[in-house]
This record gives C-alpha cells, sequence and structure tokens, in this order.
C-alpha cells in the first residue's frame, strides 16, 4: 500500500502521538511500581544506566541523564547512603571517581525489571506470536535508527 504524502504525514503523527501516551502510561506504571521502594524515579533512572553500562563517573551519568551536575551528585548522594551504589577510585587515575552499582541496587533494578516485565506479559498475552515478533522487529529497529 502506497500512501500519499498528507496520508502518510498523519501516520507519522499518529505514531508520535501513540509513542508519547505510550511512554506517558510506562512511566507511570514505573511510578506505581517504585512506591514499594524508597527510591525515585530518576534514582531508579541512574540505577539503570549503571546497570547496563557498568561504572561511569558523575559527569557521565550526568550528560546519559541530561541532568546538572550537581543535581547528579546529589542523587547519587542519597543513593549511596541507601547502599545501591559506592563511589570508588579509578585504579588508572586516581583523580577519577566512578559510581558503581552495589549488589542492593542491582537487587533492586532486578526486582523492579521483573515487575515490568510481568506487567507487559499480562498485556501480550491476547497478541499472537507473529504481533509480538513483529513488535519486537520495529521497536529494535526504530531504536537503532534513533541512536
Amino acid at each position: 500500500m502506497e500512501l500519499d504524502k498528507d496520508e502518510y504525514y498523519d501516520v507519522v503523527t499518529n505514531i508520535e502521538k501513540d509513542l508519547r501516551y505510550i511512554s506517558g502510561i510506562i512511566k507511570q506504571k514505573g511510578r506505581e511500581l517504585l512506591s514499594d521502594y524508597s527510591i525515585t524515579l530518576p534514582q531508579f533512572i541512574a540505577l539503570q544506566w549503571l546497570f547496563d553500562e557498568g561504572d561511569m563517573t558523575i559527569g557521565e551519568l550526568s550528560t546519559k541523564m541530561y541532568l546538572a551536575f550537581s543535581t547528579t551528585t546529589d542523587l547519587i548522594d542519597r543513593m549511596e547512603k541507601n547502599s545501591l551504589v559506592k563511589r570508588v577510585r579509578d585504579e588508572n587515575d586516581r583523580r577519577v571517581v566512578r559510581v558503581h552499582l552495589l549488589q542492593e541496587g542491582k537487587k533492586l533494578i532486578d526486582e523492579v525489571i521483573k515487575k515490568r516485565q510481568a506487567y507487559l506479559r499480562e498485556l501480550f498475552q491476547e497478541y499472537s506470536q507473529d504481533d509480538l515478533v513483529q513488535i519486537q522487529n520495529n521497536l529494535k529497529r526504530l531504536h537503532h535508527d534513533m541512536r
């Protein structure tokens, strides 16, 4: 099926709108899941970055999270007090301090992600396997193209 210019714009407009709404729902569901834990959404996002990417400096984490350095420092201070992360001097350059995810932080991330996955499994029960694979492939492609 070939779309004319107006139809193409309408489809892209609707995709943007759906992605915006989906993002909002995911954030809201994420907040609900986090209410069982003594952690804020920005702290969870920081833990996710550390979980996925490994140790990083506060500056690197600030850049990834689009936060001011001072805001990220405060975030790390609070997470350090809760034994979720610790600051570690770089072995190669003692001037560099990296944020390291501790076991308690890994456990928290793992629990919340498993709850998110359970939520999605429940939503996707009515989808065919072909539909799920198609969604996965299209989202993977979109994510790749956006990077």
